[in-house]
């Protein structure tokens, strides 16, 4: 009877397995096509999503959000980008899309996760694999004097790796799966929509500094305090007083804080790439000014069949930036004769009648405020 008993043990639990593991493909079977039903049965009209997405992103309080749309300090100018916020937005409005997130492989050193994103309605599916260690990097060792590595960082100091514990592993592994989800979604949501979406983000940025720039700046300054960042620092980075500061300056320094506080940048980071580029400047110095660009991109003559082939005028989107240019270039005149010289040139008239009226006034509030210091 014993006997029979313990033969009986290892075939009920067998049966038990097979029956969970039939259970749970029944039901994952079930999710996949319960998905695919509905977006069949519901399928997206891509005007109503670009309705809904400029929707979003004309909100103050959406486009103001950090991780809406960030600088990222490389290069001379920077890399501009819609952030995770903005992706999370486009993928709700444009329904039908199935984010999926699974870790695929752990031990102790690190955890793999791989993400999948599908849309339903052309199965399309992008997927990335993320690698998150189980190390941070510290200014000092464990308290008893352990660390798994040390380098020297840019101002020769040690800089140590060290394991990294419950939350800075929850951090780490939050940000960087962000940031994939971020790159997987922007593969799926039409380039036009996110041109719009960053013009718009922008020149509700733009309208904001121009309309109260002594309060956006007491915001900039509140929000760099919190990561770290003196007033000082911010001064040293435009070159000048922060209450010279102009609205285009202020959105600029939005978007550096927003990489800054994703991960995406540091203000060492920051600064490293300013030094950098002034010091290229000096040593090759290029054309900076709007004037001398739109001589570059004069008309231009073919040698053989001797055809003038007239320069394209700027999509209507790019005209934000135009205006955000001319206020850069505003912000660096010396003298009064020069932003007068700015405000003569034909690109200036140009601007003046292609802009939005919010964004036009941010460029004669930026040329009032300048003449004023210049005086």
């Amino acid at each position: 009877m014993n006997n029979l008993e313990t033969l009986q043990k290892p075939v009920t639990q067998m049966a038990m397995s097979e029956t969970s593991s039939t259970a749970a493909a029944a039901h994952a079977k079930a999710m996949v096509e319960a998905r695919y039903v509905m977006a069949l049965n519901r399928p997206r009209n891509w005007d109503q999503v670009r309705a809904d997405v400029l929707a979003e992103c004309r909100r103050p309080a959406f486009a103001h959000n950090k991780s809406a749309w960030y600088v990222k300090p490389i290069g001379k100018d920077g890399i501009e980008g819609l952030g995770i916020r903005f992706v999370e937005v486009a993928l709700r409005c444009m329904t039908n899309i199935y984010p999926d997130q699974s870790m695929i492989f752990e031990d102790e050193q690190k955890e793999i996760h791989r993400l999948m994103i599908t849309d339903l309605e052309s199965n399309l599916t992008y997927s990335m694999d993320v690698k998150v260690s189980k190390t941070v990097e510290r200014s000092n060792p464990c308290d008893d004097g352990s660390y798994i590595s040390v380098r020297k960082n840019s101002w020769g100091k040690n800089v140590y790796t060290v394991p990294a514990n419950d939350d800075d592993l929850l951090n780490k592994r939050q940000a960087l799966i962000s940031k994939a989800l971020r790159t997987l979604g922007m593969r799926l949501i039409p380039g036009d929509i996110q041109d719009e979406a960053e013009a718009i983000i922008k020149e509700v940025r733009l309208n904001a500094a121009a309309k109260d720039p002594s309060a956006e700046r007491k915001k900039i300054i509140d929000a760099f305090a919190g990561i770290g960042v003196k007033p000082k620092d911010l001064a040293i980075y435009l070159g000048h007083d922060l209450d010279g500061c102009s609205p285009s300056e202020i959105v600029t320094l939005r978007g550096i804080y927003g990489a800054i506080k994703d991960g995406e940048a540091t203000w060492k980071t920051v600064m490293e790439n300013k030094e950098e580029h002034e010091g290229k400047a000096k040593a090759d110095p290029k054309v900076t000014n709007l004037a001398d660009i739109a001589a570059a991109k004069a008309d231009t003559t073919n040698q053989e069949t001797g055809e003038i082939t007239p320069p394209s005028d700027p999509e209507p989107s790019d005209w934000t930036t135009i205006a955000m240019d001319l206020i850069a270039e505003i912000d660096a005149a010396q003298t009064k004769a020069e932003i007068q010289a700015i405000e003569k040139r034909q690109d200036y008239a140009d601007a003046k009648a292609h802009c939005t009226p919010e964004v036009w006034a941010a460029v004669q509030a930026a040329a009032r405020q300048r003449l004023e210091a210049v005086k």
